[in-house]
């Protein structure tokens, strides 16, 4: 089988998780399947080229011109190799190339932020993903989803039932061996301390853990740390954060892989209260890491947590502030998540997501040729 792989993510300046699940991916699945040929694709870029783009097809134009006239008039077509493939695979909702004739086509839509949350995507990339979505839901064979969550929310915009693959993802945060209190001393942490690893932004909810963990910081020794970049909204954090109150509150800013893999390590609780999210992958990062989680029972978070951590309304500060409670003053509590954190975060792996995407491109092949 030969598919057309699209990797535009790769040149943009913040790839985010549609650039980790692009880098991942491809090689879990060349190793997956040996035979399988993957020729990937990107649009015209006039900047410098990202490490391992040797060997992409360039389609010639660029993003400001490609996405929207794929969205609205399925033109133009893509240029060869990439016709001659058996399967297009559309890594980004927002740009959705036409299939031609016999052509299967795979979209992965990794969450409907851009619905859910508007606000937190400029104008123009808002309508590229709406009208993105109305294309995949027209055209592609197969939509793929990383959880059933997601799945629902594609079926609630009409997206039929039996096109959609539920595809759940895996780590990409590397395991580091960085000395965990080199690193803590150099970020200005004190320990103990619980982690939000989180872009700062409303949808990820720092304002209500802030003012949950301040209700338990006069009995607890712990600081809050938020380790993400700054997103849009951040003067509700730092107003909540310059506001008196008990407890110690750090932000990091963005972190390099290495620091934030020390940062999970070093923690005695991940805390992960996201209003919306399409997988949770910081969930599985920390279980992997042997760390206790408290998540919100917003869907896809639940769905990727299982019963592997203590879920809290996301809505609801005093219930978040009980889940801090419990989990830090209970070290039995904390060891049997850690115990079924780790059982379930090895159950999350790129060749599984590899073999389930290999699933879909056959479905899309055959869809498309009957």
């Amino acid at each position: 089988m030969r598919v057309a792989f699209s990797v535009d993510q790769l040149w943009f300046a913040a790839p985010g998780g549609i650039g980790t699940y692009v880098r991942e991916l491809a090689p879990a699945l060349e190793a997956a399947d040996p035979s399988l040929e993957l020729v990937r694709f990107a649009s015209r870029w006039d900047g410098p080229a990202p490490d391992g783009s040797d060997g992409v097809v360039e389609v010639p134009a660029t993003i400001g011109s490609l996405y929207p006239r794929w969205a609205l008039t399925g033109r133009p077509a893509l240029p060869e190799p990439l016709g001659s493939c058996d399967v297009v695979h559309a890594t980004n909702p927002a740009a959705v190339p036409p299939p031609v004739a016999g052509q299967g086509l795979v979209v992965t839509v990794h969450d409907l932020a851009f619905d859910r949350f508007p606000r937190a995507f400029p104008p123009r990339w808002r309508w590229l993903y709406r009208a993105g979505l109305r294309a995949a839901i027209r055209r592609a064979h197969v939509l793929v989803v990383p959880s059933h969550a997601t799945a629902g929310d594609l079926r609630a915009h009409g997206a039929p039932a039996e096109r959609i693959h539920v595809t759940p993802l895996a780590a990409a945060l590397p395991e580091g061996h960085a000395d965990v209190a080199g690193v803590l001393a150099r970020l200005r942490i004190e320990g103990p301390y619980v982690v939000c690893p989180a872009t700062i932004e409303p949808r990820k909810n720092q304002v209500r853990l802030i003012r949950a963990y301040r209700q338990v910081a006069p009995d607890v020794p712990h600081a809050l740390v938020l380790a993400g970049p700054d997103g849009w909204g951040i003067g509700e954090v730092d107003a909540e954060i310059a506001r008196p109150g008990p407890g110690r509150i750090v932000r990091t800013g963005p972190l390099e892989a290495g620091d934030l893999d020390a940062v999970y390590r070093g923690a005695d609780l991940v805390a992960y209260v996201s209003l919306y999210e399409g997988f949770g992958l910081p969930i599985v990062e920390a279980m992997g890491r042997g760390v206790a989680v408290l998540a919100s029972t917003t869907a896809a978070v639940a769905e990727t947590a299982g019963d592997a951590a203590l879920l809290v309304d996301a809505d609801d500060v005093a219930a978040i502030a009980d889940g801090l409670a419990r989990l830090l003053g209970d070290p039995v509590l904390r060891g049997d998540l850690v115990e079924k954190g780790r059982a379930r975060a090895a159950g999350y792996t790129w060749s599984a997501t590899a073999r389930a995407t290999l699933d879909a491109y056959r479905e899309a092949e055959e869809r498309a040729r009957t």
